[in-house]
């Protein structure tokens, strides 16, 4: 896989910005749909759990194509990123843990791991790279989507990086794979929603905390609903 900070930075994969907002605005509403679905419906509606497939996929792209901008390890951007994603990810942890469980962890450390393993191979060096392996082994078995997540957002940080058919497959591989998590195809869903969105034209402003903080703030609504709900309309 690509390593080194700039070296192949000739022909990246590009997407206009409002494209971006606008593939953050679906997958944050497909998470919201699942995650109603999973923690007020027990997973009872099959078309809701579909759907919210191609939320991780969308995020991770969206973080990936983020990070392989040009420029974006000399500016700090990696370091911005885990920050936010491990402050938002802790406030939103004993929601998260209140409404499933205390492991995985969730979504966000998932992307912060991912953001992790970017930063380091960008770094370069054999150290660097086997404190990739060493963290990606680790940690992957603790949070949301295990392994296959993280490995999902470096595969498509190299595909937005050198877009050619080796890390076009690579990235369609991964996202395959996914079924192992999903034990369904729909994440696949994400690819062609991801390549359309450079067709649309789309005047979404970018709005730089609301995709952070509605992490926790929604999960905080569903726990409170959650609780008060009628016996009845809480499945089990």
């Amino acid at each position: 896989m690509y390593s080194g900070s700039e070296s192949s930075n000739t022909a990246q994969f590009e997407l206009p910005d409002s494209s971006i907002e606008a593939l953050k605005w679906l997958a944050l509403v497909a998470m919201t749909i699942d995650h109603v679905n999973q923690f007020l419906f027990r997973l009872q509606m099959p078309l809701m759990y579909e759907l919210g497939r191609i939320a991780m996929p969308i995020f991770g792209f969206v973080l990936a194509y983020n990070l392989a901008r040009p420029g974006a390890l000399q500016n700090g951007m990696h370091g911005r990123t885990m920050k936010r994603l491990l402050i938002f990810g802790l406030l939103a942890a004993p929601f998260f843990i209140a409404l499933k469980s205390w492991l995985p962890f969730n979504i966000m450390f998932t992307l912060l791991l991912a953001t992790f393993l970017i930063y380091l191979i960008e770094q370069g060096g054999q150290k660097n790279l086997i404190l990739c392996a060493v963290a990606l082994i680790i940690a992957g078995a603790f949070v949301d989507y295990a392994w296959f997540g993280p490995i999902y957002c470096l595969a498509a940080w190299w595909f937005c990086k050198s877009p050619d058919s080796s890390s076009g497959l690579v990235w369609l591989g991964m996202t395959v794979l996914l079924w192992l998590c999903n034990l369904n195809y729909w994440a696949c869903a994400a690819l062609p929603i991801i390549f359309l969105a450079q067709y649309l034209k789309f005047e979404i402003p970018r709005l730089r905390y609301v995709f952070y903080a509605y992490y926790p703030a929604h999960l905080a609504i569903l726990f409170l609903v959650q609780k008060h709900m009628p016996p009845f309309l809480y499945k089990s």
